[in-house]
């Protein structure tokens, strides 16, 4: 088949899956799984997946399942994390956050959006490719990864680094509302710790308050981030404070210690080293420490493993190939071009391409201003457009 026909023939398989599609994400909805506790959602995964016909499906030591189809010599990754945040208030939501209802528009509940509806359409797409047959010398990869709410990119840290699997090209399925997204600000998190000197409380100028030097120093951050650099695509670097801690021997005495925590976001051409410098320079106290954090999960497979909470920043050059093959797939199945863009959160890109270097675009079904909120729904008529896009991707790249 030439590309018009091919178009054609998977459009009309996704819409013939459409309920299939949505049915599938409904029951992967029902199992609540958050991060370190997937096994019961990984289950229904790996069923869907052999239902689908998949050719080899597994399970790996940190819990990721990865699910094949074809045998070619280039390989593509088509990744969603299985694990969502929590719900929160109830009280906030219109219907049981885990119903998995369906109607004629939406499926509803926790996860339709980051990230389960992903991984129902790639699913999906992997029985279009069996059923049309791969047109290409390829390998698709699904890969319903973990833990990715606790710490974005662990899991593929896990998957390259641990079990040696380093895919040629990747898609991200977190939502972009049908977009097409070549990168987004990368993250780290820092803790800047201040040592005081106690002393009774009705003599304070016998001690050295650890709670004013870091409310000094916070007043320096607040300025800090209004001097970050700016990028013309991902936007401009950011910091706050986002919990402050102290303690004394007694709330008679002067505070001994204080510590803050910081949330940094990294725009283009901003690094760790970087970062930790420009906190250092603005904080200028001897008696303050600034650390990179460090990430210690325990998985569902009962496996313990980590890595630092530095999350790089990446960006794919939109004439890349990897970038102009999801341009071209995205025309050639819906007649007009798509609109490329970012996220504006942090994704499993951070250790694809950020750390990895592997070269990855997003496409995903759902808006993600429903990510982590109360009412989370994702149109079906996404994950039909999702699933068909991933197959034709699959046959383009």
């Amino acid at each position: 088949m030439n590309k018009e026909e091919l178009s054609k023939a998977i459009l009309a398989k996704a819409a013939e899956y459409r309920n299939y599609t949505a049915e599938n994400l409904s029951k992967l909805v029902k199992i609540k799984s958050l991060s370190g506790e997937e096994k019961n959602v990984q289950e229904e995964v790996m069923r869907q997946m052999h239902e689908a016909g998949f050719d080899e499906v597994k399970i790996d030591g940190l819990g990721n399942v990865l699910g094949r189809i074809g045998n070619g010599s280039k390989t593509l990754a088509i990744d969603g994390h299985i694990d969502t945040v929590d719900v929160g208030n109830l009280d906030n939501w219109d219907m049981d956050p885990f119903s998995g209802k369906i109607d004629d528009e939406f499926v509803y509940g926790r996860g339709t959006v980051d990230q389960k509806g992903g991984i129902a359409s790639a699913i999906t797409a992997g029985r279009i490719l069996k059923d049309l047959g791969l047109q290409n010398d390829i390998s698709m990869w699904v890969v319903a990864s973990v833990m990715e709410e606790d710490c974005d990119g662990l899991c593929w840290k896990y998957i390259i680094e641990e079990s040696g699997f380093k895919p040629d090209f990747a898609i991200s399925t977190e939502p972009t509302n049908l977009n097409v997204y070549r990168g987004h600000r990368g993250r780290m998190e820092m803790h800047v710790s201040f040592r005081g000197l106690s002393s009774h409380g009705s003599a304070p100028e016998r001690g050295k308050n650890a709670v004013y030097m870091a409310a000094r120093a916070a007043l320096e951050i607040e300025q800090l981030h209004e001097r970050l650099h700016n990028d013309e695509f991902l936007g401009k670097g950011s910091v706050t404070i986002s919990e402050i801690v102290s303690g004394s021997p007694s709330l008679c005495a002067v505070a001994d210690f204080a510590r803050f925590h910081l949330d940094r976001r990294l725009t283009w051409g901003e690094t760790k080293e970087s970062a930790v410098k420009e906190v250092q320079d603005a904080v200028n106290n001897p008696d303050a420490k600034v650390e990179v954090l460090h990430y210690d999960g325990h998985a569902f497979t009962g496996l313990d493993y980590g890595m630092e909470k530095y999350y790089p920043t990446w960006k794919m050059p939109e004439d890349h190939p990897a970038v102009q093959c999801g341009v071209e797939t995205f025309t050639s199945l819906f007649g007009k071009a798509p609109l490329v863009d970012k996220w504006t959160f942090s994704t499993n890109g951070v250790v694809i391409n950020g750390i990895h270097g592997i070269p990855i675009i997003g496409f995903g079904p759902g808006n993600e201003v429903l990510a982590h909120a109360p009412n989370e729904k994702t149109p079906i008529s996404d994950l039909e457009a999702a699933s068909a896009f991933y197959a034709l991707y699959t046959n383009l790249i």
